[in-house]
């Protein structure tokens, strides 16, 4: 039995690891979210951790504002990156796996193929720099059985994210401008959760290890919001503009594709395309 800790519990990743944990039930998971469980605290973390006799912790926990990091760079430090450095500290004492969730943010979108895990990262704006400084905090302490997960475009039904602000703006508006010139992929949180119930048993590493998970295929954000028009057969014109365009003082990746490969063999999954599991998680709105 595993007795597993997930952080950052009302966010859309830990939201959707709560519906389908019934599906897992040789686990038993305690969410928590920083009301109860503030992880930037470390003496309550380790007391949660050994009173309910955790020995996996999932690291859903982020700040994820990327425009308003720019001006609370110390707030999202200290969730990002000190709190990493808190749960591996705690890891590599107690013993516990530890699945830290990162992002693509952390490379600098110059690249014209899909991001390897070992690329070199060079974050362009302040929510990208404090993730990567979190994840070379995770491997400067380097618990056994650690790994970072990078994702890309998480989205789900809960929670803001691009789908939600679309189907919200289609809705309200018959023209709705969207960036052509950011290339990545869509990743449904749902998708991500079951990865995560899924590997837990054959993490076995004596470093911290890192993956790249999204979605398969690439599209921009003007073909993602495309295609979730099409599926929801909304008439609203969508239209393609650049990114200088757009009203935001961040800088985002051009390019973030995130090569799935290493995942995929590591851990013997199978991955669906971002249209097929974008299908499956608007049908459920139908």
């Amino acid at each position: 039995m595993n007795n597993i800790l997930i952080t950052g519990s009302k966010g859309q990743l830990g939201i959707a690891l709560h519906s389908i944990e019934q599906n897992y039930p040789n686990y038993t998971c305690y969410f928590e979210d920083k009301r109860v469980l503030d992880i930037t605290k470390p003496e309550a973390v380790e007391a949660f951790i050994t009173t309910n006799n955790i020995n996996v912790i999932i690291n859903c926990a982020a700040y994820t504002h990327v425009d308003k990091a720019e001006d609370e760079e110390d707030l999202a430090a200290e969730i990002n990156d000190i709190a990493v450095g808190n749960l591996a500290r705690i890891s590599k004492k107690h013993k516990v796996k530890l699945i830290h969730i990162s992002t693509d943010y952390v490379f600098d979108g110059a690249s014209e193929k899909p991001y390897v895990e070992t690329d070199p990262t060079n974050p362009q704006n302040k929510y990208g720099l404090t993730k990567l400084k979190g994840e070379k905090a995770l491997q400067k302490i380097n618990p056994a059985n650690a790994i970072i997960i990078r994702t890309s475009w998480l989205y789900s039904l809960n929670g803001n994210n691009f789908v939600n602000t679309m189907l919200r703006l289609f809705q309200k508006n018959k023209e709705v401008k969207v960036v052509s010139d950011q290339i990545g992929s869509p990743t449904n949180a749902t998708d991500l959760a079951n990865v995560l119930f899924t590997i837990i048993p054959h993490i076995n590493t004596k470093n911290v290890a890192i993956y790249h998970y999204s979605n398969i295929g690439k599209c921009s954000w003007f073909e993602f919001a495309q295609e979730i028009a099409n599926i929801t057969k909304s008439e609203c014109n969508i239209v393609p503009i650049l990114s200088k365009d757009f009203n935001s003082k961040v800088k985002r990746p051009k390019y973030s594709l995130l090569k799935t490969e290493k995942m995929q063999q590591t851990f013997h999954i199978e991955i669906l395309s971002w249209q097929d599991s974008l299908k499956q998680c608007l049908n459920k709105i139908k």
